[in-house]
């Protein structure tokens, strides 16, 4: 009797343990295609918060998005509220609802995929330090449409598995 309760209870634990994925979302509705979305003038605004949870940076993007085909320029132009500037350009490649990315400061390839209103992917940010220095942080990116134009944004990004912080940005197309 104790061997089946210790099992159930085992079963019960690995079950509380697992985690959403992006098929969760296959019904959601408005379906979110980065080729569709991603097109134009997009307008984003957004904040850093380190483990903490503390806001660290605050920001505005100005995007300008192109496709050829399948494949898309996404041009992100970030001011943060201390006036320093960023730029990022991604290259997106669209595979069916796969997509793969590249930037600059992206190690290797941004690799991911979509169903319903949702995208998840990952990838390797190669980010700039205060000392002047990088790190490279894995970066867990989840994406939502909440309706034609808004799309909310949230990134952990982590090292070894430890968690230092999250980006959540909201994304209002033009």
């Amino acid at each position: 009797m104790w061997k089946k309760l210790a099992l159930a209870f085992a079963a019960l634990l690995l079950a509380s343990c697992a985690s959403v994925t992006v098929t969760d979302y296959a019904a959601e509705k408005p379906k979110l295609d980065l080729k569709e979305y991603f097109n134009g003038k997009v307008d984003a605004w957004g904040m850093i918060q380190d483990r903490s949870g503390k806001v660290t940076k605050r920001m505005f993007v100005e995007m300008t998005c192109t496709w050829t085909g399948d494949v898309g320029t996404l041009d992100e132009r970030f001011t943060y509220a201390d006036g320093t500037k960023e730029t990022r350009v991604w290259t997106i490649r669209k595979d069916g609802d796969r997509y793969t990315g590249t930037a600059a400061d992206v190690v290797g390839e941004a690799k991911g995929v979509a169903s319903g209103n949702t995208l998840r992917w990952n990838y390797v940010l190669d980010a700039k330090r205060d000392d002047g220095g990088t790190i490279h942080l894995d970066m867990d990116d989840w994406m939502w449409l909440l309706d034609e134009k808004t799309l909310a944004n949230r990134t952990t990004f982590s090292k070894f598995g430890i968690r230092f912080g999250e980006v959540t940005i909201f994304f209002r197309k033009r």
